[in-house]
């Protein structure tokens, strides 16, 4: 209707310009009248053979008259190739071609606006452009696609946005933009025009990172919630920083808590409104790309925590976006999470699995990020989840596996690894699935395909862990198991061991606080605990604020207890070493194959003794792809073990303490063994030969050949 069109004597003009008082069409210098129709509309018929390339409007108003372009003269600034590919729901870059695009159209500068909303009656744009008021922008649904687009002359970067969605029942609701790339600072809900200037500067991080897999290289991670770690901090800011803090105690990664915009702060990040834009609170996406930047240039990958198991229910974002349920499912039972109040992913839907697949490479490719850690992966592969019997629906072959969020895990996976080499997956998974890390081509017991994850977090190790840690030592021989049973399965997935977020909050404690005894033994605990984990199969992962022995639990509005390394606190020596510590296990960790390289692999690991329950003991060796071994003894009895003889190979002349979690400089009580130790040729522990060590109490020790 709007625009230009060819007619039977001439070309016809027709506008909707509400509040106008006149509108004129200005073809070359040529000014023309347009009749008053009334509502709103203008019409005339000019007597062209053709549709002028280049003509304007001019609008006159009560108070002023501005000459401006017609944003329907415009042909759809999106491909066929595009709306085919949206269609298929196979679009690996759908953000460039939904959502709000900067760009020189026809001649034209000005912004694209697409949306998928292929239950709506019509959609309007609204935005400080417009006064919010949509009723002069309406778009043009771009046929079976249920895509719909404008181009706007003369719109840029920074201007406010929302999409009018007339729902099938003729209500009207106000929508923020599912594709995003900016948003408003929380608790303002608007999409903000966008196009990033950032000029990168990690070329030499990208060209390197695909040279080993992630799993046989060292991966050491510092968990963080950006918003709290200082609390205050930009992304700037946090790039000035962060970097520094983290090379120096070693970390290879650092892990991020949900970046992607959230309504509320308290979520942690973990209700995800804006899945295409980094959160406002903190600047803008290339302030974040800036931080991303600097942490690559101090050479340290980033990992980013990634939301596809659900989404919030505010009004303004996707719930029910068109009127009717869109990207949830539309059986409200299995719409509804039972556990967070949120909606769940129609992932049986191509359109919704496109928008989550491409969600995952655009952090990837747009933002260089280096992992992706899945939140809650079982809340969706069982369909019966926290629902009881009666709850749910069995899927088409009586089972309670979600098989569409089994195909989609399986897509994106094999997608990012395709698309972006060096990248990794990392599945929080907190069932016994079989092939999570598995690749999605290898059919397991179970008759389904590996999800295609590079690493899985071990929830069960750090359970049973924690569970070991936080008993009184003179208990602690009767659950020695808990301790011992993780190899039991050690080697059916490719392991991360978490000392996450979620396990210091809500009422859990700190790391520390978990530890049993008085302040010395809760440290001695905390240190000896970190010695065995950086030594036990798997790869590391710490959240902020326990690499230092915070006592308190973290709270995300004020983040960690800095002050306790304040060189005029009292205690301040305590902190600082159980800091020193971490800083040596990484260092240590780092120059160490065989901590690493056979992470994944049973020839990486042999137990010397796994059944020592009486003396609270546990001693392993770990071993490189050249055979070089490191031994760990950890003693989690509070008495030091004089002469304590365990067996050993018989071709190492010598072994040297290389860590010990007692020393001194980290606030232990120094019981070391300076000296290099010789095997004697008795056997003990079905080995050949033997050593007699001094296990610290409350220790772990780590020894390597002379």
């Amino acid at each position: 209707m709007l625009g230009a069109h060819p007619t039977p004597g001439g070309v016809v003009f027709r506008a909707f310009r509400p509040y106008a008082l006149g509108v004129s069409v200005v073809v070359e210098s040529v000014r023309t009248q347009l009749h008053d129709d009334g509502g709103g509309f203008f019409s005339g018929l000019l007597p062209l053979r053709e549709v002028p390339a280049g003509y304007r409007l001019l609008v006159s108003y009560e108070s002023a008259e501005h000459e401006t372009e017609d944003a329907y003269r415009f042909l759809p600034a999106i491909g066929e190739l595009d709306l085919h590919l949206i269609n298929e729901g196979r679009h690996e870059e759908l953000w460039r071609a939904l959502g709000a695009e900067p760009m020189t159209h026809q001649g034209v500068t000005g912004t694209r606006f697409t949306v998928w909303a292929p239950n709506a009656r019509g959609v309007r744009l609204a935005g400080t452009f417009n006064f919010w008021d949509g009723t002069g922008f309406p778009m043009r649904s771009l046929g079976s696609s249920g895509v719909w687009e404008l181009f706007v002359p003369g719109i840029g970067e920074g201007e406010l946005y929302k999409f009018e969605i007339t729902r099938p029942d003729g209500s009207k609701t106000l929508r923020a933009d599912p594709l995003a790339r900016r948003t408003e600072v929380p608790p303002g809900t608007s999409s903000i025009v966008h196009a990033s200037h950032h000029e990168w500067g990690d070329e030499e991080w990208l060209a390197k990172r695909a040279e080993i897999p992630a799993h046989e290289a060292p991966f050491s991670v510092y968990e963080v919630h950006l918003p709290s770690w200082r609390p205050g901090l930009t992304y700037r800011q946090l790039a000035e920083q962060l970097p520094a803090y983290v090379s120096d105690l070693g970390f290879t990664h650092v892990e991020l808590l949900p970046v992607a915009e959230h309504p509320f702060g308290g979520s942690w990040g973990y209700q995800v409104t804006g899945f295409y834009a980094p959160t406002a609170r903190l600047g803008t996406p290339d302030d974040f790309k800036y931080l991303v930047d600097a942490l690559h240039r101090a050479g340290i990958g980033v990992l980013m925590d990634w939301v596809p198991a659900h989404f919030p229910r505010d009004d303004w974002a996707l719930a029910e976006f068109d009127g009717r349920p869109l990207y949830e499912h539309e059986d409200p039972a299995r719409a509804a999470h039972p556990d967070w109040g949120t909606l769940e992913f129609d992932y049986g839907r191509r359109e919704v699995r496109n928008f989550l697949v491409a969600n995952a490479l655009y952090w990837c490719e747009e933002y260089h990020i280096d992992g992706l850690r899945v939140d809650a992966v079982a809340s969706m592969l069982y369909l019966d989840y926290s629902r009881e019997p009666g709850q749910w629906t069995p899927n088409e072959h009586g089972g309670r596996e979600n098989l569409d969020a089994v195909a989609f895990l399986q897509e994106m996976n094999a997608t990012v690894y395709r698309r972006v080499p060096g990248v990794v997956t990392i599945a929080e998974e907190s069932t016994a699935w079989d092939g999570v890390t598995r690749a999605t081509h290898h059919v397991g017991p179970g008759g389904f395909g590996g999800l295609g994850f590079g690493l899985k977090w071990n929830m069960g190790w750090m359970h049973d862990s924690l569970g070991y840690m936080s008993r009184e030592p003179v208990h602690r021989k009767h659950h020695h198991n808990d301790m011992t049973f993780s190899m039991v399965y050690a080697y059916s997935e490719n392991y991360v061991l978490p000392i996450s977020h979620d396990e210091v909050v809500h009422g859990k404690g700190s790391l520390v606080s978990k530890m049993p005894g008085d302040w010395w033994q809760r440290r001695a605990d905390h240190r000896a605990y970190l010695g065995f984990m950086w030594a036990h199969p798997g790869k590391q992962l710490l959240f902020m604020g326990q690499e230092f022995a915070q006592g308190t639990e973290w709270s995300e509005a004020h983040g960690p207890d800095w002050w306790l390394l304040d060189p005029a606190y009292g205690a301040e020596a305590d902190h600082r070493g159980v800091r020193d510590l971490v800083r040596d296990l990484n260092t240590t960790y780092r120059r160490t194959p065989a901590l690493w390289q056979r992470d994944t692999h049973p020839s990486g690991f042999s137990w010397i003794t796994g059944d020592s329950a009486d003396d609270n003991v546990l001693a392993f060796l770990r071993l490189a792809e050249d055979g070089t071994p490191l031994l760990a003894v950890s003693n989690f009895s509070p008495v030091v073990r004089q002469g304590y003889r365990l067996g050993v190979p018989d071709d190492t002349p010598a072994w040297h303490e290389l860590l010990n979690t007692d020393a001194a400089r980290y606030g232990g009580s120094d019981v070391t063994t300076p000296h290099p130790v010789k095997p004697e040729p008795r056997p003990w522990h079905g080995r050949p030969a033997s050593i007699r060590v001094t296990l610290p109490p409350l220790a772990t020790i780590w020894l390597r050949p002379a």
